[in-house]
């Protein structure tokens, strides 16, 4: 069988994350990196000559005219994205954005239509999901090492830069949520959604946010995201029927924990309702160990997966409605925080409702 020709990438945006993306096209046996394009025509030739020699482009228009290019990675600020995510498509362009995928969950759906039908790939760029760790989280939870999952709990804190265009929720909470999403079997689809925030500097945003949200079946998720914390903490623990898994991304020496310890349900299922205030809770307490993961750069994982999906003709695994389903979870974050942290249920995704 032919090995699958190799794909060109060009780059939109050369600020923060473009120059990454555009080192990892290059670098990929699977990829040429075709051009850098950024209104700023400096900063878009530092990008293409630390990445090779890529070619530089100022025009979106003129970039999306070339024949010579498969597939349009986008790292812009989120209000842009809608505009050249569509633009990119409608010329015969597959497409990855930088998250979040659109700056609403609306301009999301529209994205997602577009592609679909034009049988293009639409990818989210959730970097985490590509991590060895994360990736091995997927694979345990698939083949049910924790059993059913009952919990997830989520801590993302640190000492961090207030942000002068959103809150703590859309600063840190995408991380988190793209992470569960692509573990959680069928994705993240919670029922619905509060989010409590404290503003303890008056910097008029929330400053230190708890999600929550009960997903169907009767199992949580917790994110507690924080700007204010003199310690930093990247740590999610998914507890399961059979095991938990503890995710700590600060701990290089031991990134992933899975113990067999927990709470017996057989037992606990086993005693009437009505007596189960008398019942004694059994504990079951077995081994802990550390999965043995590889070394991988994620962004490199990221580009790979790009390519195969085309290839393949299939959606990528970190999909355009992976990242509608963050969209819609933080969407119904901002409404709860607004009415005091009531529950609100996320708006379904139109093309669940076409696939349905």
């Amino acid at each position: 069988m032919p090995e699958p020709r190799v794909l060109r990438a060009a780059v939109v945006g050369a600020g923060y994350w473009g120059p990454n993306l555009a080192r990892n096209f290059a670098a990929s046996e699977r990829w040429e990196l075709a051009a850098v394009c950024d209104l700023d025509a400096a900063r878009a030739a530092r990008v293409a000559r630390a990445s090779g020699g890529a070619d530089v482009e100022t025009s979106l228009d003129a970039l999306l005219a070339r024949d010579d290019v498969d597939a349009v990675a986008i790292a812009t600020p989120a209000r842009t994205h809608h505009a050249i995510a569509m633009a990119a498509l409608r010329a015969g362009k597959h497409v990855v954005v930088e998250k979040p995928l659109a700056a609403d969950a609306a301009s999301a759906d529209e994205m997602i239509a577009e592609a679909r039908e034009r049988g293009l790939v639409l990818m989210t760029d959730h970097t985490y999901c590509y991590t060895p760790a994360v990736l091995k989280i997927r694979e345990l939870i698939e083949a049910g090492e924790l059993g059913e999952i009952l919990y997830v709990d989520s801590v993302r804190i640190n000492l961090g830069l207030v942000q002068p265009d959103v809150d703590v929720f859309w600063d840190l909470a995408p991380h988190d949520l793209s992470i569960i999403d692509f573990v959680l079997p069928g994705g993240l689809r919670p029922r619905s959604v509060a989010a409590h925030g404290g503003d303890p500097l008056g910097a008029g945003k929330a400053c230190v946010g708890y999600l929550f949200l009960p997903l169907a079946g009767g199992a949580v998720v917790n994110v507690h995201v924080n700007w204010l914390s003199p310690t930093k903490i990247r740590r999610i623990a998914i507890g399961g029927s059979r095991r938990t898994l503890v995710w700590d991304d600060l701990n290089p020496q031991q990134r992933l924990s899975v113990y067999d310890r927990g709470v017996d349900l057989d037992q606990v299922g086993a005693v009437p309702a009505d007596d189960r205030r008398a019942a004694t809770v059994s504990y079951r307490l077995g081994d802990t160990w550390s999965p043995a993961l590889p070394e991988r750069e994620a962004l490199g994982q990221m580009v790979a997966e790009l390519a195969s999906a085309i290839h393949e003709g299939r959606a990528p695994l970190t999909d355009g409605r992976a990242g509608r389903r963050v969209l819609g979870v933080l969407e119904a974050a901002s409404a709860s925080l607004a009415a005091g942290g009531a529950l609100v249920a996320p708006e379904q995704d139109r093309e669940l409702e076409i696939t349905a």
